[in-house]
């Protein structure tokens, strides 16, 4: 069996570049690989790494600090100080600099990622982006020093090349913070922006101060593959970065390392040969004293809610009773919403629910064109989308329907000419 290696990000306090740093430090990352490697960007002059053990609230954690160094006298250095602060720039830094092959592309990805939600913010392109204080040397090391580090630890990228990095949902933090035009309330608009970007969970856990960087949300938003809980995984290695805030909790960033199994059939992406397996939830209940009006309702608000199937059967209860057994599949960010219906809508007391792994097949929906109007064929395959090897063909009930209640034919004559021109028109 194939053990995948996937990292998970937990950031009860946030999420900073330096704390990223420490807890891929803290994982085993030799400071020498990082300062090596990093030396190739051209910059060894302008600061210097170092990391240290620190204390936040009786935890210890790794703390790397990058250390500017200021030769204001270069006047070389000053001159590549104004230029070393846009897009381009950096991407040409970081394309010379001999980096792991890995490193190079998220590097690049996450600068990328930066750019355009700054971009965004000010309404002007990426490549016009002054970075402040990100184009700093310290925003290079964090994330080029983060991407050398997930690399160098082994985990392994899924089909879009990306780490198997996943996320927990960020603190918004709150207040205001001192930047370069004076004052900015917290998130700053450059993490709201990221945020956006991945439609990223959020919560508030009353820390008003800035717990989420620019730096830190773009290594996060660009790099994981998806957030909130974490992934089934056995945990291999705990990684502790260390931020710099004095906070009620510990102001520590946990970068969980572990392997996965189960997890390998649906981190790889649609291009994958297998039937790929998803995680669903089922919610039952047995209801004996609802008025069978009542279920069609009941469907259709499930089905509003999120639900992917719902289906009922008949049983029998306590005392004799004829009863219903309701069953609804969903999947588990729906669960909440679909289990409000179900109390709502029915005189039930109790919810079971489970969790389930699915295999689906991969999937798409094509139009094709009837004599009598056009048509959605759902076509399901397995193997390589290019090989095609259909495992079925199925009309939408729905459009059939419209067309033999339009022209007064039966449902199945509609279907049968839906079925025939998909196969005519793929038959070579």
């Amino acid at each position: 069996m194939y053990m995948s290696k996937v990292a998970y990000l937990q950031c009860p306090t946030g999420i900073s570049g330096d704390m990223c740093l420490g807890a891929v430090v803290s994982l085993g990352v030799p400071i020498e690989y990082l300062v090596e490697k990093l030396n190739g960007l051209g910059i060894a002059q302008e600061y210097q790494l170092r990391s240290e053990l620190v204390h936040r609230q009786t935890q210890q954690a790794t703390k790397v600090h990058v250390d500017l160094l200021h030769h204001h006298h270069h006047h070389h250095h000053e001159h590549n100080h104004q230029h070393g602060r846009h897009l381009p720039e950096i991407e040409a830094m970081i394309l010379k600099a001999g980096l792991p092959p890995r490193a190079e592309a998220w590097s690049l990805a996450v600068f990328r990622q930066l750019a355009v939600a700054e971009g965004a913010v000010h309404g002007i392109e990426p490549e016009k982006v002054h970075f402040h204080e990100v184009g700093a040397v310290d925003a290079i090391a964090d994330i080029v020093g983060t991407c050398l580090g997930l690399d160098w630890l082994g985990i392994d990228s899924n089909n879009a090349g990306l780490p198997l990095l996943y996320c927990s949902a960020f603190p918004t933090g709150g207040g205001t913070v001192r930047a370069a035009h004076g004052q900015m309330a917290v998130p700053v608009p450059a993490v709201l922006k990221l945020w956006e970007m991945r439609d990223c969970p959020v919560y508030s856990n009353g820390i008003e101060r800035e717990l989420v960087t620019p730096t830190g949300a773009a290594i996060a938003t660009t790099l994981a593959k998806d957030f909130g809980s974490p992934p089934p995984i056995t945990i291999k290695q705990v990684g502790l970065g260390a931020g710099s805030l004095d906070l009620p909790i510990p102001n520590i960033l946990r970068l969980w390392l572990g392997e996965s199994t189960s997890l390998q059939s649906n981190i790889t992406d649609f291009g994958d040969t297998s039937p790929s397996l998803e995680t669903i939830s089922v919610l039952e209940t047995q209801i004996d004293d609802l008025n069978p009006q009542a279920i069609g309702y009941v469907f259709e608000a499930l089905f509003t809610a999120g639900a992917v199937d719902v289906f009922t059967q008949p049983i029998g209860m306590k005392k004799s009773r004829p009863g219903i057994l309701l069953t609804v599949i969903c999947h588990p960010e729906n669960l909440p919403n679909c289990e409000a219906v179900i109390f709502r809508e029915t005189t039930t007391l109790g919810i079971r629910r489970t969790t389930q792994q699915r295999a689906i097949l991969q999937r798409e929906i094509q139009q094709v064109e009837t004599e009598y109007g056009s048509v959605r064929v759902k076509i399901a395959w397995k193997g390589q989308k290019s090989e095609m090897a259909i495992a079925n063909v199925q009309p939408e009930y729905e459009d059939c329907a419209d067309l033999a209640r339009k022209h007064h034919l039966p449902w199945r004559e509609i279907q049968r000419l839906a079925l025939q021109s998909w196969y005519l028109q793929h038959q070579n």
